[in-house]
């Protein structure tokens, strides 16, 4: 069966999705935090009618603006690669994939779209609470927009609310508030936009500390500074907590993908959180399984038990367990789900062809037999080859670290950064205005590293259990994708060139008359 797949194809179309959602993610989570911080602002403004704080709305609007347009660029380019290099998940998901992003795009989209000319061009044209109403439609339009992807892509890790077709060979939709209200759907959405907030206020503090240090537009700076610190404070302590939600869903839906983040071999009972530990690179790609152990760890005793299953006690399978299977804890060995997918795969095609001949005993009975083994449908495409079901451990384990390490250290940064401002001596302290700066890129590396643990964690299926990544590809040639992957890297780093250019130049520009000189 995998004679058929052009596995170039799949490594090709891939690398530019990830290339496509990694540069996207550069753009798109200041815009949703930053879209709050405006409406915040202008709001005080619309409350205090003090004019300073139109002036502090619109200089971060501005910056908002130039984001956002580029931004849009990239979401587009990827919406298209699902029909041209993903056709075949298209074709078996695109029923219920497809509902959230079209909802996306008719509603929320068209929101944040009309609202946004008002709120950049409606100044002094409309009454001043008509314009601070276009500023929280189009926060709330930008944050509905990621709402609808977000559950789209939940869908992916956690499949609910459908059936599978045999005589379309379709998923289709039966329950749209399961698909809606998932369990993973919502804590990835409170988990991504609130991690999202975070960045956007490390973003303000990080250039209102600048304008501090060079003592230019001290009370601006210190006006935005406040606001950043109180904003990233609760979202980066509500980031913690929605990352917990998804971490105890994660174990229980997908339990490899847990393993692996915590390069967790063997199960065992009251399993220990390891805090740090560097993972020892596998040397074939069958050896994936023989890896266990980690050097310089340093570990918290039965955390990760608690962590999964609130239970200090609780038994966590390893990668072994879920490979080899454990009897005693209900875990059936890969081998005998590679047994069942096949007999669903072989079951569906039978199906087909009695159906053809108008077979309908024969149909029925092979229906009857696909449905009972739909379950492991997607492990009838691999072989008895173990290592294939297992995720890269490093890659995730380190994602993680790195994503969770600094998320606690933002929640360090605002809390000092709050009390300094309030105290009056944020401006004298420079240590903490440079440390702002420079967690600028380090906000979005733990927003990477978060989606890196996403969806490399994940794999090999692009749809939990039921469909490998490497079946969802199109038939399409190696080479063109190869191509258009060179051209979106020199088209996306050239964007991103000139939307830090021109920002740099809206900073030191200053907030004169609103960033617009």
């Amino acid at each position: 069966m995998l004679d058929l797949v052009d596995f170039s194809t799949v490594d090709w179309s891939r690398a530019q999705f990830a290339l496509t959602a990694m540069y996207h993610w550069i753009f798109v989570p200041l815009t949703l935090g930053l879209s709050f911080i405006i409406a915040f602002m202008e709001t005080i403004y619309i409350k205090t009618g003090n004019p300073e704080w139109k002036k502090i709305t619109k200089f971060w609007m501005t910056l908002f603006g130039i984001n956002f347009a580029i931004g849009i660029a990239t979401g587009i380019i990827l919406e298209f690669e699902f029909g041209t290099n993903w056709s075949n998940y298209s074709w078996f998901v695109g029923d219920i994939f497809g509902a959230p992003l079209a909802i996306e795009g008719i509603l929320a989209f068209f929101l944040e779209s009309t609202f946004i000319a008002v709120m950049f061009f409606g100044w002094d044209k409309i009454k001043p609470k008509a314009h601070l109403f276009s500023t929280w439609m189009v926060a709330i339009g930008s944050n509905l927009s990621a709402l609808w992807i977000l559950i789209a892509n939940a869908w992916m890790q956690y499949p609910v609310g459908m059936h599978f077709n045999p005589d379309t060979a379709r998923n289709e939709m039966l329950n749209f508030w399961e698909v809606f209200l998932s369990p993973v759907a919502i804590n990835k959405f409170l988990h991504t936009v609130s991690s999202s907030y975070v960045l956007a206020s490390v973003f303000v503090a990080g250039i209102s500390g600048w304008f501090l240090l060079k003592n230019r537009h001290i009370l601006f700076a210190r006006r935005s500074i406040l606001i950043a610190a109180v904003f990233g404070l609760i979202a980066s302590v509500f980031t913690a907590l929605t990352g917990d939600g998804s971490a105890q869903k994660m174990a229980e839906k997908q339990p490899m993908k847990f393993a692996a983040m915590e390069g967790h071999y063997d199960g065992m009972h009251g399993t220990p959180l390891i805090a740090f530990g560097v993972v020892p690179l596998p040397k074939r790609e069958t050896e994936k399984q023989e890896v266990n152990e980690l050097k310089y760890r340093f570990e918290i005793p039965k955390l990760l038990s608690y962590m999964a299953y609130r239970n200090f006690n609780a038994f966590v399978p390893g990668i072994n367990d879920l490979v080899n299977g454990n009897p005693d804890h209900g875990i059936l060995p890969v081998a005998d789900k590679v047994k069942i997918g096949r007999i669903a795969i072989d079951a569906l095609a039978e199906y087909k062809e009695a159906r053809k001949t108008n077979d309908d005993t024969r149909a029925s009975e092979a229906l009857d037999k696909f449905q009972a083994n739909y379950k492991y449908f997607g492990y009838g495409y691999f072989e008895n080859d173990p290592g294939k079901l297992i995720p890269s451990v490093p890659l995730n384990f380190y994602s993680f670290r790195i994503m969770v390490g600094l998320g606690i250290f933002f929640i360090v940064l605002f809390l000092v950064v709050l009390v300094k401002s309030i105290r009056g001596s944020i401006e004298k302290s420079r240590f903490w205005l440079w440390l702002a700066i420079i967690s600028i890129p380090l906000a979005y590396l733990a927003g990477q590293a978060g989606w890196l643990l996403a969806e490399m964690g994940r794999q090999p299926w692009i749809i939990q259990d039921l469909m490998p990544t490497m079946v969802a590809v199109s038939h399409i040639n190696a080479g063109s994708v190869m191509v258009t992957f060179w051209l979106f890297a020199v088209l996306f780093t050239t964007l991103l060139i000139a939307e830090i250019t021109i920002m740099v130049k809206q900073i030191k520009s200053g907030p004169k008359n609103g960033g617009n000189d």
